[in-house]
């Protein structure tokens, strides 16, 4: 019975160059990236973890696969759960602006294929399948305050192009999980594109912001009936509160809301090379080592524990966590703070 609840979140950049391939890698039983990404998940325990960076297929052959994988080493999950992401969806449209077509920025989300780099959920309880809300398909004009990209020239890249661009990149899911003598949670999570790779005018930096700031207009109403307790905020935000690229101050709003619990976990590996709250090792010192995954439950939880899979570099494991991903798993340890409630 689940009197306490650890819920995870883990860009495992398991994002393959075409289709099928993932499946492939994973049933071979041969690729050392997969096996350090399941070992970092064994590693961490969670009971519900949401996975970005992870290929989706429309029979979610390679979901199964993998928590196949996690379970011969004694994880099990026994709830999968994946939607179509927005990542390689075709629209027909130059979207990126560089004045062609079919390339892998004129999808909704930038991907060479569909389901590239797509998000996923593996839990140990059951996933509320009938209550899921998918606001993937939501246009970007659509967002409340909305603020999109215009040049001299106009809106960016073409009114066209605006008109039937999706704010997601990858997702935006409120994925509801029924927990034993917890009650129903839901989950909130998303995958934001990088805000860089583009030009002056920020496109990818303008929606990237408003992919963040979608969860406050969420919770303020916007789009029906919210959660007001027992939900938990994931995902990779693909932005710092204070460093690197992105428009910083979204961040800090939603870290200082007071719907939610900044938890800010740390690790002795980031802290032997930065801030001890980052969550991406990146090897270029431009941008740097960043906090951009984040898990923030909202602020009716007691938070018992939280920490990053980041050991020291003294760690035998740190090779381990390294060949899986420049991302680190965040997790978070919460029980309710009223079990009445």
């Amino acid at each position: 019975m689940a009197d306490s609840l650890r819920i995870a979140t883990y860009h495992t950049e398991l994002d393959r160059k075409g289709p099928g391939l993932l499946l492939r890698d994973i049933t071979r039983g041969e690729d050392v990236q997969i096996d350090a990404v399941v070992a970092v998940l064994v590693h961490a325990q969670a009971d519900i973890v949401a996975l970005q960076g992870f290929d989706y297929d429309l029979t979610g052959a390679a979901l199964a696969a993998f928590a196949k994988a996690l379970e011969a080493e004694g994880l099990h999950y026994p709830h999968q759960f994946a939607l179509r992401p927005n990542t390689g969806m075709v629209t027909g449209l130059d979207m990126d602006g560089d004045g062609r077509l079919g390339g892998p920025g004129d999808s909704q989300g930038f991907g060479a294929f569909s389901g590239q780099g797509g998000m996923a959920i593996l839990s140990r309880y059951p996933v509320a399948r009938d209550a899921v809300r998918d606001f993937s398909g939501l246009l970007w004009v659509d967002l409340p305050g909305a603020t999109l990209p215009r040049t001299d020239a106009g809106p960016f890249p073409s009114v066209a192009a605006q008109a039937a661009q999706r704010l997601s990149t990858t997702g935006h899911w409120v994925v509801p999980v029924d927990v034993p003598d917890i009650g129903r949670v839901s989950l909130l999570t998303y995958h934001a594109t990088p805000p860089v790779f583009d030009g002056p005018e920020d496109r990818n930096g303008l929606r990237n912001a408003d992919e963040t700031r979608f969860w406050q207009v969420y919770l303020d109403g916007a789009f029906g009936a919210a959660p007001t307790t027992r939900f938990v905020l994931l995902g990779d935000a693909n932005l710092d509160p204070s460093a690197g690229d992105g428009l910083q101050p979204v961040m800090r709003r939603l870290l200082s809301d007071p719907r939610l619990i900044d938890v800010a976990p740390t690790s002795p590996g980031a802290t032997a090379v930065g801030d001890a709250t980052d969550t991406a090792d990146w090897d270029d010192p431009n941008p740097g080592n960043m906090r951009v995954d984040y898990v923030l439950p909202s602020a009716d939880w007691t938070v018992t524990d939280s920490g990053v899979v980041w050991p020291a570099p003294d760690d035998p494991f740190a090779q381990t966590v390294a060949q899986a991903s420049r991302h680190r798993l965040v997790w978070v340890d919460l029980v309710r703070a009223d079990p009445a409630r």
